[in-house]
């Protein structure tokens, strides 16, 4: 199981609590966790990554084992402490402002 943990309003929006636990068949990327992701959150689509580009939204960024995933490709694999369940695969909410 891959467990992923994501920012407040998508928790709400998803109605779940804390971190999230979903199945992932196949190589482990962060494309296949937001596909799953949204399969298991149908209300969550469009809300990570756009629905025709499939693109990251601008605010959000992904996050695994304390590196920055969000400029690379979406089929990059993930650390395998991820694929273990040993570290969470993040999704945060970038914040901006002057």
């Amino acid at each position: 199981m891959i467990r992923v943990v994501l920012p407040q309003h998508l928790r709400t929006l998803a109605h779940v609590g804390g971190e999230v636990q979903i199945s992932v068949t196949g190589p482990v990327t962060p494309r296949s966790i937001l596909d799953a992701i949204e399969t298991e959150y149908p209300m969550l689509q469009g809300t990570i990554r756009d629905h025709t580009t499939q693109q990251r939204r601008p605010f959000l960024r992904f996050f695994a084992c304390g590196e920055d995933l969000s400029l690379e490709s979406p089929d990059t694999p993930v650390p395998p402490e991820v694929v273990a369940g040993a570290e969470p695969f993040l999704v945060i909410g970038a914040i901006a402002g002057g």
